[in-house]
C-alpha cells in the first residue's frame, strides 16, 4: 500500500461538461460521491419536486446527469442542448459525483440561485459497495467503452483495494470530495447530509431537504413522499434506478443500484482492519481537518 495519488476517472464520466451548463434560478444539484446515497437523494429530491410521483420509468428521466457520457464520442453540445430544451417553468435537478472545482459551484449572490444538496458516507462502507457495483456493470457496457472487466474488478475486497483503489488514488473520491465541500458547508445554498443520519431518521432528513429547497407539500403529498423515499420502496422498484434510457446499452445488471443500504457492515463485504487503517491514514493526507474526517466517518451535526 502506498500514499495518495492524483485520481483519474473512467471514460464515461466527464466532469468538465458541467461547466458548459447554463444554470437557472431554482436549479438543484445533488452532489454525492460514488456509492454514498446518490440515487437515494435523487429520488428524495424528485419526490419533493413532484409531490410524491411514482410514475417515472427511470430516475434519469427526471434527474439530469450532465457529466455522464452516454456513448464514446458523444458531443457535449448534444447533452447541453437537451438541458436547454427543458421547460423553463419547472425546476431542474442534476446529479453529480463531483465537488467544487470539477463542479461549478456558485456561492450565494454570485450567479444564479442554485441549491446544492450534498450527501456523504463512511468511506469504508462506500468502497466495499463500490467493488460490488463495478462487478455488476454489464459486459456490454465495458465492451462499449473498450475497458476490460479485469481492469476494475477483483475476486475479493483486499485485492480490489490493493490493486485498483490504492494505485489509482481513488481514496480522493471520498476524502477529497469532503475537503472540497467543507469550506462551503454552512453556506445558505448548501445542505450537507450524511448517509448514516438519513438511515437514522429518514423522515426528518427529507423534511430538512424540503425546508432547504423551499418546498411545502400538503398532507396527502407528504404521505406519498414518505412512502416513495424509503429504501424498501426503492428496492421493490429498483428497475427505476438502474436504467438510463439515452444510453445505447444497459450499464447495470438487475439489482446493482439498490443493494443493501446498510450502515456499519463494511466488514461483511471484506473490509479488513489493515485496510481500514490504511484508508484512514491516507485520508488524513487528503482531508486534513480532523473534525471533517470525524463527520465523514460518523455523521451527526456539522461542526
Amino acid at each position: 500500500m502506498s500514499g495518495p495519488k492524483k485520481r483519474g476517472g473512467p471514460p464515461w464520466i466527464a466532469p468538465a461538461r458541467q461547466h458548459e451548463v447554463t444554470w437557472r434560478d431554482g436549479d438543484i444539484v445533488i452532489s454525492v460521491p460514488v456509492k454514498s446515497g446518490t440515487n437515494w437523494m435523487m429520488n428524495v429530491v424528485h419526490q419533493l419536486l413532484s409531490g410524491g410521483d411514482d410514475r417515472f420509468a427511470s430516475i434519469y428521466d427526471v434527474v439530469c446527469w450532465p457529466e455522464f457520457v452516454e456513448r464514446p464520442g458523444q458531443p457535449t453540445a448534444e447533452v447541453i442542448a437537451r438541458l436547454e430544451a427543458m421547460p423553463q417553468d419547472k425546476r431542474r435537478a442534476f446529479k453529480s459525483h463531483s465537488a467544487p472545482g470539477d463542479l461549478p459551484y456558485q456561492a450565494p449572490g454570485q450567479g444564479k440561485d442554485v441549491k446544492y444538496v450534498v450527501v456523504c458516507r463512511n468511506p469504508e462502507e462506500a468502497l466495499v459497495s463500490f467493488k460490488v457495483f463495478l462487478e455488476q456493470h454489464t459486459d456490454a457496457f465495458y465492451e462499449l467503452w473498450g475497458v476490460p472487466r479485469q481492469a476494475l474488478c477483483r475476486p475479493d475486497f483486499p485485492t480490489f483495494y490493493n490493486e485498483v483503489i490504492d494505485p489509482q488514488g481513488m481514496q480522493g473520491m471520498l476524502f477529497g470530495f469532503v475537503a472540497a465541500w467543507w469550506p462551503h458547508r454552512h453556506a445558505d445554498n448548501v445542505l450537507m447530509l450524511h448517509f448514516a443520519d438519513m438511515k437514522r431518521d429518514l423522515p426528518g432528513s427529507v423534511r430538512r431537504v424540503a425546508d432547504f429547497l423551499g418546498i411545502n407539500p400538503d398532507e396527502k403529498a407528504w404521505a406519498r413522499i414518505d412512502e416513495h423515499s424509503t429504501f424498501t420502496w426503492m428496492k421493490s422498484h429498483q428497475e427505476k434506478f438502474e436504467t438510463i434510457s439515452t444510453a445505447p446499452v444497459p450499464a447495470l445488471e438487475a439489482g446493482a443500484m439498490v443493494r443493501k443500504g446498510q450502515v456499519g457492515a463494511a466488514k461483511e463485504d471484506g473490509m479488513t482492519d489493515e485496510i481500514a487503517a490504511h484508508l484512514r491514514a491516507t485520508g488524513e493526507h487528503i482531508l486534513t481537518d480532523a473534525a471533517a474526517r470525524k463527520w465523514l466517518y460518523e455523521g451527526g451535526s456539522l461542526p
